[in-house]
């Protein structure tokens, strides 16, 4: 049996092996990400096609001015502002009457009675309510004091020791909804003007505990408008006036960012509070791989919507934004706690270089290990 042998011919034949493992590990390398310079290899070219940023604690504050990626496009929630404490008649609302009368004859009351009662009437259109004897009477835009008052002077000159009594039944267009997320959905009629969200959501049996950072939603109109259950709840000046047909959603915040690459999760991954870091994000994303991981290349890549780019540098330059943040050092770390992930961002851990070299090493030693063995066997 031939051996490998220590003469030229053998050392000949070890040097093409090393070439040749060489050529097949730099091509085809089994590998679980790219490496940073494979990713940003573009940014030299004449004409790049995206924006390379490195993240530092200088120009975190710069960057957090840039428009926001990936939003939902609400308008700003309404701030809480102060409404009557009483409720207003408004069209389709229904008014219950009761005129007492201890007058003998009396136009509305038969024999041996001393009052009368009209149940159920619908204010219409044009805000006004029929009663016999005195025809139409307008109330709507009134209280419900303030609307028996007026019907008391519209029966004065014909019943003049007549005293009235009235309760009101507020109509659809004085109700508002809740869509899901508590626990009584359903519509509630507004007790007063002053009826404001955190009201609603009481009287609704509050959010429900099993939702993920659940947002609330208003939808007035053809207004949306949007903020989490947490900021809510914190703030008083978020307390929002209702208006009658608003309805208000509380749903789970489904904004969420991807994880790519050498990292404890590839997935998407959801937002679980209003603001989101860097940091955060690569907690979330089961950390940085320590055998494959490159700290020194964990990239944030972003698309802008056209309508913000900015060539001034008061805004990206370009839709398609790669920031690179490095977190070996003090500054990549500080910056990495500032630098706030969009909704719709990819983080992307990229492969050491490093760990492409170890491969190359183990199978250079595998292949003199097994160089030796034959030449042992050889001889």
């Amino acid at each position: 049996m031939t051996g490998w042998g220590t003469g030229v011919s053998g050392k000949l034949r070890l040097i093409t092996l090393f070439v040749a493992v060489l050529t097949l590990t730099a091509c085809s390398l089994p590998r679980g990400a790219a490496v940073q310079s494979e990713v940003l290899r573009q940014q030299d070219a004449d004409n790049p096609t995206f924006q390379v940023i490195e993240v530092t604690r200088a120009n975190v504050p710069g960057l957090a001015s840039w428009a926001q990626a990936g939003g939902q496009g609400h308008n700003h929630w309404p701030l809480t502002s102060h409404g009557s404490n009483s409720s207003v008649i408004r069209t389709g609302d229904r008014v219950d009457i009761t005129i007492w009368d201890s007058q003998d004859n009396s136009l509305l009351t038969n024999p041996g009675q001393r009052f009368n009662e009209i149940k159920g009437v619908e204010v219409d259109a044009q805000g006004s309510i029929f009663l016999p004897y005195v025809n139409k009477v307008g109330i709507r835009g009134l209280t419900a004091t303030g609307a028996r008052e007026k019907i008391q002077q519209r029966l004065e000159p014909i019943l003049p020791s007549a005293q009235v009594q009235l309760s009101l039944q507020q109509g659809r267009d004085h109700a508002v909804d809740v869509v899901g997320g508590v626990g009584k959905p359903g519509a509630y009629p507004m007790p007063s003007r002053n009826y404001k969200v955190l009201n609603l959501l009481a009287d609704a049996g509050g959010v429900v505990p099993d939702i993920r950072n659940p947002r609330v939603r208003l939808l007035r109109g053809s207004k949306t408008y949007e903020i989490s259950a947490e900021q809510l709840f914190a703030d008083g000046s978020k307390n929002a006036l209702l208006q009658p047909r608003d309805t208000v959603i509380i749903e789970a915040d489904e904004r969420s960012f991807t994880a790519l690459g050498a990292s404890g999760i590839e997935n998407l991954i959801y937002f679980p509070k209003d603001y989101l870091t860097a940091l955060e994000a690569v907690s979330l994303m089961g950390g940085l791989s320590d055998t494959r991981a490159d700290p020194k290349g964990v990239l944030v890549l972003r698309e802008y919507p056209a309508e913000v780019i900015r060539p001034d540098g008061y805004g990206p330059k370009m839709q398609q934004v790669v920031f690179t943040l490095d977190l070996t050092s003090a500054d990549g770390l500080f910056a990495a706690r500032k630098f706030q992930i969009h909704p719709g961002d990819t983080l992307l851990a990229t492969e050491s270089p490093i760990t492409s070299a170890q491969t190359v090493f183990r199978l250079i030693g595998a292949v003199l290990g097994a160089s030796a063995q034959a030449g042992a066997i050889a001889n």
